[in-house]
């Protein structure tokens, strides 16, 4: 397969988000208002609860089975660590640009948090029925892709609602603690005694008060988070778990677990994959809704676009670090991962398995980011905003790296 032929492989998924990205801020923009604010939440708010978890569950369900998922036991090990990897240079990207506090969760998650699903279901089909693929026939490769890049998508939904999930709402806080900084320092308390620089808020009567200094706003708002954090000490232990229990029965979650039980279990799956399953119209129903996925994600990601390239508060040093550390040092990691997983015996023979678990150290950051940002209401124009350039430059990465990764396979 040519460079060229490579390059319009794998850019054309990131093209299909760019176009439809433009048709969602044109229909956010005052002309059309078809996409205001109060829409796209309403809208992004079906997709977590109806269309994320149908799409999961129709994959898994028709394409995975008990033996596949015994023995591609390490993609899941493959996934964490792209995440490991992937939050660990995050972090040391959030220390050196040093983006305001709201957002550093949002930049942790974009460098860890890979779209291991959609991309990898329009492209891995794609490079197989190209001519010259180097991965087989291509009806078998065709559905062997199909197969891994599911199962991709379904472990990945694990770990994006789980620990993504949980960085965005930490940011979320963040952002309450320096909005609840702000209103202090533009209404203090009168009844207390005062002077130039400083008063002591008491809250509700109980002992612990907040030193006050309109000089020095981030005193206040590390105060803030000081105190939330000595209010939750005690309990830490059960509010984790409670919030791990919250994560796992997110509708997402929820599709994925049923999907691997339906796709697991031989009689459950006849009942409603197969052209003369009795259920079948239930599976092909819920593929309908799942369809609706990646276009509504794009187009509320569109919208969000228009008002972020006015509002956002991003700056180029942290829309530079996390493209260099999505494209730049996780992929060379991961050859180094996949090439010492190969060498101790790990991964199966099908070269196209080896194949989709160096992708997953490529891909673009995943979409499910700007559903989350719009749940919790924190960063959606920064996310928006990052999302375009790091798809803009994945249309390149990707073809550059999956020509390296296909001359390392063969």
């Amino acid at each position: 397969m040519g460079f060229w032929t490579l390059f319009q492989v794998a850019s054309m998924p990131t093209v299909q988000v760019i176009i439809v990205s433009l048709v969602g801020a044109l229909m956010a923009t005052q002309r059309f208002n078809l996409l205001s604010t109060v829409t796209r939440g309403s809208l992004n708010k079906i997709v977590f609860v109806a269309f994320t978890p149908s799409l999961v569950f129709a994959c898994l369900a028709e394409t995975v089975t008990f033996q596949d998922m015994i023995s591609w036991w390490f993609m899941p090990v493959n996934i964490a660590i792209t995440f490991l990897c992937g939050g660990i240079l995050g972090w040391i990207a959030v220390k050196m640009v040093k983006p305001q506090p709201h957002i550093e969760g949002l930049v942790i998650a974009m460098c860890s948090t890979g779209n291991l699903g959609n991309i990898l279901l329009l492209i891995i089909p794609a490079i197989c029925t190209q001519k010259g693929s180097p991965f087989g026939e291509h009806d078998a490769c065709k559905v062997s892709g199909l197969s891994y890049s599911s199962f991709s998508m379904a472990l990945g939904c694990f770990f994006i609602w789980t620990y993504a999930y949980q960085l965005i709402r930490n940011s979320a806080v963040k952002l309450n603690a320096m909005k609840a900084a702000e209103d202090l320092l533009k209404k203090p308390n009168k009844d207390l005694d005062s002077n130039e620089k400083s008063q002591l808020l008491h809250n509700d009567g109980q002992s612990s008060s907040i030193k006050v200094d309109p000089e020095n706003p981030t005193l206040v708002y590390q105060q803030l988070a000081s105190k939330e954090e000595k209010r939750f000490s005690k309990s830490r232990l059960i509010e984790t778990l409670n919030k791990l229990l919250e994560e796992l029965l997110a509708p997402p979650t929820i599709g994925a677990i049923v999907g691997f039980i339906f796709g697991a279990v031989p009689w459950l799956k006849k009942l409603l994959i197969g052209d003369d399953a009795p259920l079948r119209v239930i599976q092909d129903s819920i593929t309908l809704l799942g369809d609706g996925t990646l276009p509504c994600i794009t187009l509320i990601l569109g919208g969000n676009l228009i008002q972020g390239l006015r509002n956002a508060s991003i700056g180029p040093l942290t829309i530079t670090a996390i493209i260099i550390v999505r494209y730049l040092f996780l992929p060379a990691i991961g050859v180094g991962v996949i090439k010492a997983a190969g060498a101790l015996g790990l991964l199966p023979p099908d070269p196209l398995f080896s194949f989709v678990l160096l992708l997953q150290f490529t891909v673009p950051p995943a979409m499910n980011i700007s559903t989350m940002t719009q749940l919790f209401d924190v960063g959606q124009e920064e996310c928006s905003v990052l999302t375009m350039w790091t798809y803009i430059i994945g249309a390149f990465a990707l073809t550059g790296w999956s020509t390296v990764f296909m001359a390392i396979l063969t």
